[in-house]
């Protein structure tokens, strides 16, 4: 069976969807492949089921919260930017709100919106989807050109152009399995290696039996291989069963994978960022003041969360049931400095089925970055999770996808009319 069509795009995430409508919005006949029941199975699960749509930072900030080749992402950024992706979404029935750290998020609080206004647009722009398909390889014209794709079935879909969109290694059971990445490279382009990112860390200290779901609002959290920093940041954490995640790990995670993935290095953990050593000092003195007569395991709950004060208490050296006015001035010193700097030791991240987004992939110089054109393949392009692009967490990486597929929809549409002369 033969299939053809003027614009293939592979897969239904944020970047093929976005793709598809972009192509679409341009006059192009696009025909969109998922594999799976669905269209937007990964955008339902991010921001745990509510979608962080994108960052509403100024546009030029954005490019400092990119890990991987952030000047890469100029044209596709300055061509399809945050704060018309907000417009995008608003201006189709998806009201959207801005909360903390300027990330966004649908008003109703549900993914399901996100995803709703892109399949009705794309019905509306008379995209045809089929889902329950499989892309088993692509093909390749005699003279290097794209061709179309072959599907598992045996099905060969013809098209002018073909983008592909379907993501990296995380997340898994949504679709993102990286085989696609494989057929690329066995085509000849080069991939930088796949790293999970915006993920958990794994301790050596087994603080999770201790810990588990204790969760620091501002600390500080520096990640260092020897004495080179590699993380410094400011925010929330959460202890697990195995180690340590939330927003400051995840972000943590994507530099450690950048520079220096499966090393062990060292978290140190700031307790009390707002106060120096000397103030941090004076504050647990007068704490030590108002509870002279108590043991020491009895004086820190003004301090501390209760969940972690057996275990400073362990790190100190000092005995729980010691008297606080028998406390020696330099056992308080350590105290003072352990609060500072409560180290732990990471043997390394989770996996892939845990990682939000994946670090890697197609080698970016391999690409047109005004076009996402493979430079490699004449006719194919390449968006979202797919290229070594990423993000910090806060709505950057899901902003590259929308991006990246807008960017390449267009310039595939465009290119089309340029062959057949009515540009």
């Amino acid at each position: 069976m033969k299939t053809e069509t003027e614009i293939l795009v592979v897969g239904a995430g944020a970047a093929g969807m976005m793709a598809a409508i972009a192509a679409a919005e341009e006059g192009a006949q696009v025909l969109l492949l998922e594999r799976n029941d669905r269209a937007g199975r990964k955008i339902f699960i991010t921001g745990k089921g509510r979608c962080n749509v994108t960052n509403a930072c100024d546009t030029e900030e954005l490019f400092s919260y990119i890990i991987s080749n952030e000047k890469f992402m100029y044209s596709a950024l300055y061509q399809f930017h945050n704060h018309q992706i907000m417009e995008f979404f608003e201006s189709k029935g998806c009201p959207l709100k801005v909360e903390r750290g300027n990330r966004v998020f649908p008003v109703s609080d549900h993914s399901s919106d996100v995803i709703k206004v892109l399949t009705q647009y794309m019905e509306k722009l008379k995209v045809k989807v089929r889902y329950h398909t499989l892309v088993e390889d692509i093909l390749i014209g005699e003279e290097g050109k794209i061709k179309g794709v072959l599907l598992d079935s045996g099905e060969q879909i013809f098209a002018k152009k073909v983008i592909l969109g379907t993501g990296g290694l995380s997340y898994a059971p949504t679709g993102s399995d990286g085989k696609m990445l494989k057929i690329l490279e066995h085509h000849g382009h080069q991939l930088v290696e796949p790293k999970p990112a915006l993920v958990p860390f794994e301790l050596k200290e087994n603080l999770g039996e201790k810990l588990q779901g204790l969760s620091l609002k501002n600390v500080s959290l520096t990640v260092k291989n020897g004495k080179k920093i590699l993380f410094q940041g400011f925010g929330e954490m959460l202890f697990t069963h195995f180690g340590i995640s939330g927003p400051l790990v995840l972000s943590a995670s994507s530099y450690y994978a950048k520079k220096a993935y499966g090393k062990e290095v060292s978290a140190v953990l700031d307790l009390k960022p707002a106060l120096d050593l000397e103030q941090l000092d004076k504050r647990i003195l007068r704490d030590f003041e108002e509870n002279q007569n108590k043991q020491f395991k009895n004086a820190l709950d003004k301090l501390l969360p209760a969940k972690l004060i057996p275990v400073i208490i362990e790190y100190s050296g000092i005995m729980p049931e010691k008297k606080v006015n028998e406390i020696t001035k330099e056992e308080r010193k350590r105290l003072v400095f352990l609060l500072k700097n409560f180290e732990m030791t990471i043997t390394g991240t989770r996996s892939f089925r845990e990682a939000i987004v994946t670090q890697g992939g197609v080698r970016v110089k391999e690409v047109n970055p005004s076009t996402m054109e493979s430079k490699i393949i004449p006719g194919l392009y390449l968006a979202g999770e797919m290229l070594d692009i990423d993000a910090v967490t806060g709505g950057y990486n899901i902003t590259l996808a929308w991006s990246t597929g807008h960017l390449a929809g267009n310039n595939a549409a465009w290119s089309c009319k340029a062959e057949k002369g009515t540009v």
